[in-house]
This record gives C-alpha cells, sequence and structure tokens, in this order.
C-alpha cells in the first residue's frame, strides 16, 4: 500500500532525490546502521540468555544464515520504496517543505511510523498479538523509527535508513520471532524479551535514541558555533 502513495505523492509534490533522501550517504553512516541493530539485539539476547529464556535446543544453525540474508535483503530493498521511502522519505521532505524545524522532523515522522504500527497492534493479523504487547509494539516502533529518522538526519540518505532496517528484520525474524513462529533462540516469552514488542526492549531502543539524539543535537552545536 505504501509503494504507490509514495510514487504518487513523490510525483505529485515534484520533489528532488535529494529531498527524498535517495542519495547513497557518507560510507561512515552504514557503520551506524550496521551497529544500532547489531548490538541493540545482541543485548536483547544477552538479557534473555543470563534470564534462562533461551533454548537453543531445536536450533538448526543451518538454516539460520540463508534466513537471515534473505530477509535482511529483502526488507532493505523494500525499505526504500515502502516505509523508508514514505515516513523518512516523502513525509520527511513534504514536512520540511512546510518548514518543519528539524527536530520536529525527527519527532513527527516517527510518531506517524509508530502509528503506522497500530493496525498489527490492534486488529486480527497473522502475528496474533497480544493485547498486553500492542502499547509496546507502537512505542518501540516510534523509538525505532526516530533511530532510523537520526540515521536518516545525519546521513541524507534514506538508503542508509533502510540498511538498518533490512539488519533489525532479519536479526529479529531469525533469531527471536516471526509473528506466532518461534525465532532460533527459542524463546517463548516474547512479551517480556522480545525487541518489539517488550519493555526490555523499548529500554534498548530508548537508550539507543538517547545516544543518537545526543550526537544529533552535538552536531547541530557545532555547525552553529562554525
Amino acid at each position: 500500500m505504501l509503494l504507490p502513495l509514495f510514487l504518487l505523492f513523490w510525483y505529485l509534490q515534484h520533489l528532488s532525490r535529494a529531498e527524498i533522501g535517495l542519495t547513497w550517504g557518507r560510507g561512515r553512516y552504514y557503520l551506524l546502521a550496521v551497529c544500532y541493530p547489531t548490538v541493540a539485539l545482541a543485548l536483547a539476547g544477552l538479557i534473555a540468555w543470563l534470564s534462562g529464556a533461551v533454548n537453543l535446543a531445536a536450533t538448526d544453525l543451518a538454516t539460520m544464515a540463508p534466513h537471515l540474508i534473505f530477509l535482511t535483503l529483502i526488507t532493505a530493498l523494500g525499505a526504500i520504496v515502502t516505509e523508508d521511502g514514505f515516513f523518512r522519505g516523502w513525509l520527511w521532505a513534504s514536512l520540511q517543505r512546510a518548514g518543519v524545524t528539524e527536530r520536529g522532523l525527527l519527532v513527527w515522522t516517527s510518531v506517524a511510523f509508530g502509528m503506522w504500527r497500530l493496525p498489527m497492534a490492534l486488529l486480527s493479523t497473522d502475528f496474533h498479538l497480544p493485547i498486553a504487547q500492542a502499547p509496546f509494539l507502537v512505542l518501540n516502533a516510534g523509538v525505532i523509527g526516530l533511530n532510523w529518522a537520526l540515521m536518516r538526519q545525519r546521513s541524507g540518505s534514506i538508503v542508509v535508513a533502510s540498511v538498518s532496517h533490512g539488519i533489525w528484520n532479519g536479526l529479529v525474524y531469525t533469531l527471536f520471532n516471526d509473528g506466532p513462529t518461534l525465532g532460533l533462540l527459542g524463546i517463548h516469552n516474547i512479551g517480556v524479551f522480545g525487541p518489539e514488542t517488550s519493555p526490555i526492549g523499548l529500554a534498548i531502543n530508548l537508550a539507543f535514541a538517547a545516544i543518537l539524539w545526543l550526537g544529533f543535537n552535538r552536531v547541530r552545536s557545532v555547525k552553529a558555533v562554525a
């Protein structure tokens, strides 16, 4: 649904590729794109392991790499013209043209991304999400969206955000869960340890958002002094 809307709105507003963020961005920002999901999900996995929630008895490591690579590539490529293209591409550029401040762009595109998860959280979908996890899914989506928005702001590229998006989905849906399907870590209580649906996941994502936000403010301060 987002693909035709993204293309239509982009065409109607005559936005440039640079405004949309369809640029490569500098190489160092891809390091950030890789580090965020890798470190955040490693922390979530470590907490689950220390709590005794990880069960590797039924883990098939032979299927892990192909599944992870497939999900990462499909998400990274698809997100450029769907979620990242729409929220951090067209919506970002549209709000920017309307005179919204840089901080406003970060906040409003992240709120919109979180609200996009509301139907998944509340309606009967393939994920069959328990109602108690619904607020955490929406909140986590908003905070994760803020992290990707900060990457987009720093790099000027939705490709950077999409790479991070792809790695995040690949790791989450391979190791933790893919809807009702158990991930390779064998964690049953996703409501406690899930990176997208739990208080622990929210705390980790908020910590990264705080670090990136402080970095964003530091860069603005340096630019202002210069």
